[in-house]
């Protein structure tokens, strides 16, 4: 599937994958799935968020591959995984299972890491068999379980019906993104970056975003205008990490505490002093080295693997 092209050097280039695979959901959706790093490694699984692609996680895979054998792949309607006329937090959770079945041995297991509408996906996945099966340890950036538009700030006035209806017409917005302009820039940078992003970070963001085909962006907003994920968080019982930025005007640092008083077994919140909600290219070694610590704690490799 052929979408606008991304940065082409520098940290935020996608790296080539090893292999890469179609993997197919339980309804038919077909998902574009990416395996990086040296069969046999500790695996990792990658879930982007909403209007993003696995080249979101072009760092971290740069990162990781070197010792891990990294799996990322485009929601469904994302990246290079075509649009589905269904868009719901169940279809997430299947997906979700759907990679985990494809690309992992029989109760091998990983720790999965989802940003934004990512994290939720994991959370709707948290009760699934197969997400049980895998999961050791997940990594949480930059999300939350319900009640998004109410609590979001990125219209700057009091919380109440007002902003929430204001919030809920930005972020439903059906018009086109269209060109990576200086304006446009500006408004994402405002709208998901800290205010000291530097400019390759926020060009970075704004071509995997500008890159979503704009029926997609804005029917994953209606899903997530109404999602309540609440039930899941008490569901994810593996041991969970939580990060976010305190600048995070879309999913803010409220989210990331509620998520760790209802979580079965935290590992804490990580706040990020002034940066965004892009926390995996904002901070790119701090995420890289949370899951990797992850890895090391919960991960058992096989000898001979």
């Amino acid at each position: 599937m052929s979408r606008p092209t991304h940065v082409l050097s520098g940290p935020y280039a996608p790296p080539a994958p090893a292999r890469e695979l179609t993997v197919v959901s339980a309804d038919g959706a077909r998902l574009h799935v990416e395996v990086h790093g040296p069969e046999g490694a500790p695996p990792v699984v990658l879930a982007h968020g909403w209007t993003c692609s696995t080249a979101f996680w072009a760092a971290q895979i740069r990162e990781l591959s070197v010792d891990h054998r990294v799996v990322a792949y485009d929601q469904r309607g994302h990246g290079r995984s075509p649009a589905s006329p269904a868009c719901s937090a169940d279809g997430l959770a299947d997906d979700l299972e759907a990679v985990l079945e494809a690309t992992l041995a029989a109760s091998e297991k990983a720790v999965i890491a989802g940003h934004s509408m990512g994290g939720m996906t994991v959370m709707a996945a948290a009760g699934r068999p197969r997400f049980r099966e895998h999961a050791a340890a997940v990594l949480l950036c930059s999300t939350g379980s319900s009640r998004l538009v109410a609590e979001s700030t990125v219209v700057p006035i009091r919380a109440g019906r007002l902003r929430t209806r204001l919030t809920r017409h930005v972020l439903g917005a059906r018009a086109p993104l269209g060109p990576v302009t200086p304006l446009a820039r500006r408004i994402l940078k405002y709208g998901t970056m800290g205010p000291g992003s530097a400019p390759h970070m926020v060009e970075a963001c704004a071509r995997i975003v500008h890159a979503c085909p704009r029926k997609v962006r804005y029917a994953w907003s209606q899903v997530l205008d109404l999602l309540d994920l609440d039930h899941g968080v008490r569901q994810l019982t593996v041991p969970t990490a939580v990060v976010v930025g305190t600048a995070d005007r879309l999913t803010p640092p409220v989210h990331a505490h509620q998520l760790a008083a209802a979580l079965p077994n935290c590992l804490g919140v990580t706040e990020l002093p002034g940066l965004g909600h892009m926390t995996p290219v904002e901070a790119p070694e701090l995420v890289s080295a949370r899951i990797r610590e992850l890895v090391t704690t919960y991960v058992q490799v096989k000898e001979g693997a």
